[in-house]
């Protein structure tokens, strides 16, 4: 993680994402860029976090883990995604682990400026809002998800992984992508000759790498591991 005081691009982002009249102009001296590479954990589950981040670049990945050690993917998020704020605003221990997919960058502050700032009548409706809708987002993606077939969920899992420029998935660790769609290791190598066979994707050099993005996303019919998020909806 890489904290930097940039007033300028925080700007740019306030603007970007329309939060400048969110945040009281008395907290906006407090904000910080944050900038995290892939498969780095902005928050680990089973720790109690020290920041509220308000993901503005990138995507990250999102899941919980069993006593047993198995995990399961909850979501995929992506900008305007915030993190923490159930946490922070509770004193709580994280929830979910969230480690970023792709090179992130996150406005945020220390939890400390949350107990000065909470009661602002702006900031605090935004903040209810956002708990609202990751309680239902949450609700949702870990019990109607699973109901979905393997075949949908991995198609929306290699899409949420994967873009048009970056195309490869390592094969490394398949038992670790079984766990977190919910299936077994067997079904979903069954599943992946599937894919292969009708050239959405092939196998090379311990790698899954994706051809047909279009096919991926006809199966999966919507990406359920992906909510629509404030950034793609301006």
């Amino acid at each position: 993680m890489k904290e930097q005081l940039d007033p300028e691009q925080i700007q740019h982002y306030l603007s970007q994402y329309a939060l400048n009249d969110v945040f009281p102009s008395s907290l906006r001296q407090h904000l910080a860029l944050f900038r995290f590479d892939p498969e780095e954990k902005l928050c680990k589950q089973g720790e109690v976090p020290e920041y509220i981040f308000f993901l503005v670049q990138g995507k990250v990945k999102v899941y919980t883990a069993s006593a047993e050690g198995k995990t399961l993917l909850v979501n995929f998020t992506s900008p305007l995604g915030v993190l923490g704020e159930i946490e922070c605003l509770n004193e709580l221990e994280n929830l979910n682990t969230v480690s970023a997919v792709t090179p992130v960058e996150a406005v945020g502050f220390h939890k400390r400026w949350l107990r000065i700032y909470r009661e602002e009548v702006p900031f605090l409706q935004f903040m209810l809002h956002l708990v609202t809708q990751k309680f239902y987002n949450k609700s949702v993606s870990l019990s109607f998800n699973l109901l979905y077939p393997v075949e949908v969920r991995l198609a929306s899992y290699l899409l949420s992984v994967t873009t048009q420029a970056d195309s490869l998935v390592s094969t490394a660790n398949l038992k670790d992508m079984a766990d977190l769609i919910g299936t077994s290791y067997r079904h979903l190598n069954r599943v992946i000759l599937q894919f292969c066979k009708m050239k959405l994707i092939e196998r090379s050099r311990g790698s899954l790498v994706v051809l047909d993005r279009n096919g991926l996303g006809a199966v999966a019919g919507r990406n359920i591991y992906e909510n629509g998020d404030r950034g793609e909806q301006q």
